[in-house]
């Protein structure tokens, strides 16, 4: 592999494109606004696809982080590593979009309400398990200490899931179920949108992990480089001796 791109990377990317302008066409324009939120409720079709691609990413991440311990795959090393940082990227979108939309809802951009701080827990620990796949340790201890990293933090997610029903808060409740207050066109809206987002995601994924792949094997040359230097310069001091 000498690139990142591809026919399939080429679809997605000119599918996401598509999408997000039709998703941003309907949110923005032909949706309607809400009966007690307002134009506010455009906000969710931005915020809602985020937590997706986050949730998605995540859970990438762990069942990345269980075949790793199982059977040592690269593959899924590296797959669970670019998953956790679309992940990251993705939980931010969902806290930035969260704040902007609770100073019209809660009169501020921040409370510590049970939601809002799990999803912040849920962000930092998911940055220490980036954090822990850049230290400067052989490339197995690396991938085992975040493989396990990766296994736990899927707790703080089901935490973050069921948040609003385990605990009384500002944040509203499930916006999709039984009950939800969206329909017609702003229930379409809202699916669009977390199509586009999906394509945007598999996009962003797609070439994250083959960016990880070529970090790899120049990292594996650059081993394999200083090994045979080391061999070279034993088997020349090996030679000195002998002459000598």
């Amino acid at each position: 592999m000498t690139s990142t791109s591809s026919k399939a990377t080429y679809v997605i990317g000119w599918a996401a494109i598509v999408a997000l302008a039709s998703s941003l066409l309907f949110a923005l324009v032909l949706s309607p606004p809400e009966v007690s939120m307002g134009d506010s409720v455009r906000l969710l079709y931005l915020h809602l696809p985020t937590i997706a691609v986050s949730y998605l990413g995540y859970g990438i991440t762990f069942l990345g982080s269980v075949i790793y311990l199982r059977n040592q795959s690269v593959f899924w090393d590296l797959l669970a590593g670019a998953a956790a940082e679309i992940g990251v990227l993705f939980t931010a979108f969902v806290l930035i979009t969260g704040s902007i939309w609770g100073k019209p809802t809660w009169g501020t951009y921040w409370e510590w309400d049970p939601r809002l701080t799990a999803t912040t827990v849920m962000f930092i620990m998911y940055l220490g398990y980036l954090a822990i796949r850049r230290m400067d340790l052989p490339q197995e201890v690396r991938s085992r200490r975040a493989a396990v990293i990766g296994i736990i933090a899927i707790a703080n997610l089901i935490i973050v899931r069921y948040s609003v029903q385990w605990w009384r808060g500002l944040h509203q409740g499930q916006t999709l179920g039984v009950d939800t207050q969206l329909d017609g066109l702003m229930l379409f809206s809202l699916f669009l949108s977390v199509v586009a987002f999906l394509f945007l995601g598999a996009w962003l994924l797609i070439h994250r992990f083959r960016v990880a792949w070529l970090e790899r094997q120049v990292e594996d040359m650059r081993l394999a480089r200083a090994l045979n230097e080391r061999r070279g310069e034993a088997g020349d001091a090996t030679l000195g001796g002998a002459v000598s």
